[in-house]
């Protein structure tokens, strides 16, 4: 289906109500020292900048679990693995609470100004916690205090990125746009792996400065060069509302022209959690996400504990291997998009994949130690069924939902939506990595079996969606056939379901 033409520029915007969410709409500062460009051109830049912002935030997550061996065996308190753990949960449990007020507040604040500070602030915290080796210090409860603090500034980072993407970008080619551009997180989580491991060498405290210096710079970036909204170049957001109405099938129906006024107040947390399917689809996130977690913080450590091959692993080498896992995500994450776009079917697309990823993940801990290769194979084809449904749920899901026809347009819900659904997520993510620390003591046969039966949960919270859009496939299958004669397809029918945006 074609790219719809860029939108008019837009008209002054004439004075709001007092019950209107406050909006000004000025161009960042770095665009107006270059020429204009068109509405596509900007559309680039938008991914562009949200692609290499949330990469840099994962990139800074990615040294602890890059340097679990190193301070495991030369840097008290550490000496015992559940305390690494703790600092993972102190992360993540901020994170997870920071998220519900840092989507409530994307939705009232300059977009740009929340992710650019988040960036800064978040920069700087990473850095702090390396900071501790530059000090000597040996006290659990400054690497906790840093790890708390990190996961609160960091919490400002997705709800911000998808609702920018999702104000510039709709309809039904959502899932695969979303899922190519989800690829950042497994992008920054190569790199974040790449450079912790490459500068070890140099003192476990690099690890930190330098990711944490990356993304301190992007928030620089953002700052000078990212336009949240069509409006804040001069575009309407697209398309125009109809006259009925309804929107076009091609973007969402929440915008509006910028010549109309903005009376769209951000919802509360308690309405986005009453948007159907917002409650389910947060639940199935907090056992995708306990899955994928406990790879992106245990993955390095458990190479270097298992024999691949006859032989153990360096922690530089495992290091560098982990991101295999990352680069099978990259390609689930993409697929994922694809075949709920074709489907119109997300939950279904979720589902399949957690379900696909019990096998995997058992297959990689059963004959991953038989050789490289094959440990190679299996942690990308682990990767691609856990990332898959993790990466759907949090882009293309969340917008679907956060500009769900409930809201009937006069809500703005993107990030809050976005930010119940991750941080939902992301309690089951500080969970895995700190029961991972208890229970990998005993065996990771252990870690293992909770992994396989987090997937199944994950996969059976979908059950009453999956049925929903099953029958509802069926039903536009026989709707077609009847439609045509003797039951051919007709060559111009509509595709089997419009997108939900």
């Amino acid at each position: 289906m074609a790219e719809p033409p860029p939108p008019p520029p837009s008209t002054p915007m004439p004075k709001s109500s007092p019950r209107a969410r406050p909006r000004h709409h000025h161009a960042p500062p770095g665009l107006c020292a270059l020429p204009a460009f068109s509405y596509n051109a900007h559309r680039g830049l938008v991914l562009g900048l949200t692609f290499l912002a949330y990469a840099l935030y994962h990139a800074s997550r990615k040294p602890p679990s890059i340097v679990k061996r190193a301070l495991s065996k030369s840097w008290p308190p550490f000496h015992d693995p559940a305390l690494l753990g703790e600092t993972d949960v102190a992360f993540l449990a901020f994170y997870s609470l920071g998220m519900f007020g840092a989507g409530h507040l994307g939705d009232r604040l300059d977009l740009r100004l929340f992710l650019a500070a988040g960036m800064v602030g978040s920069g700087a915290a990473v850095a702090f916690f390396g900071a501790g080796y530059f000090l000597s210090l040996h006290s659990l409860v400054f690497y906790v205090f840093a790890q708390a603090i990190a996961g609160l500034l960091q919490s400002t980072g997705w709800p911000s990125v998808v609702a920018v993407v999702g104000n510039w970008f709709g309809g039904r080619r959502r899932g695969l746009i979303m899922g190519i551009w989800n690829a950042h997180t497994s992008v920054g989580n190569i790199s974040g792996s790449i450079i912790a491991a490459a500068v070890l060498r140099y003192g476990w405290g690099w690890s930190f400065v330098v990711p944490g210096g990356l993304m301190a710079l992007g928030g620089v970036l953002v700052f000078f060069f990212l336009a949240p909204y069509p409006e804040d170049v001069g575009f309407a957001s697209w398309p125009p509302k109809q006259a009925s109405g309804a929107s076009t099938d091609e973007e969402d129906s929440s915008t509006s022209t910028a010549g109309e006024e903005d009376r769209r107040d951000a919802v509360g947390i308690l309405k986005a959690f009453s948007i159907p399917g917002v409650l389910t689809f947060a639940t199935c996130l907090f056992f995708a996400k306990l899955v994928a977690y406990t790879f992106l913080y245990w993955l390095p450590f458990y190479l270097t504990q298992t024999a691949i091959g006859g032989e153990y692993m360096s922690v530089t080498d495992a290091g560098y291997l982990s991101v295999l896992f990352d680069v099978g995500g990259i390609i689930g994450g993409i697929l994922a998009g694809f075949m709920s776009d074709q489907l119109d079917a997300r939950a279904t697309t979720a589902a399949m994949f957690m379900y696909l990823a019990i096998p995997s993940l058992y297959a990689f801990h059963a004959y991953g130690s038989t050789s490289k290769v094959t440990n190679i194979a299996l942690m990308m084809i682990s990767g691609l069924f856990v990332n898959g449904p993790y990466a759907l749920i949090t882009t293309a899901v969340s917008a679907d939902l956060g500009t769900h026809k409930s809201l009937k347009g006069d809500s703005r819900a993107l990030a809050t939506v976005t930010a119940i659904i991750d941080g939902t997520g992301s309690l089951g993510a500080a969970l895995g990595p700190f029961v991972t620390g208890f229970i990998s003591k005993t065996g990771w046969d252990s870690v293992f079996i909770m992994l396989i039966l987090c997937a199944l949960i994950a996969g059976a919270c979908l059950s009453g969606l999956v049925k929903s859009e099953i029958q509802q496939i069926i039903q536009n299958w026989r709707n077609r056939s009847s439609d045509t004669p003797n039951g051919t397809a007709d060559p111009g029918a509509q595709p089997l379901l419009e997108g939900s945006s």
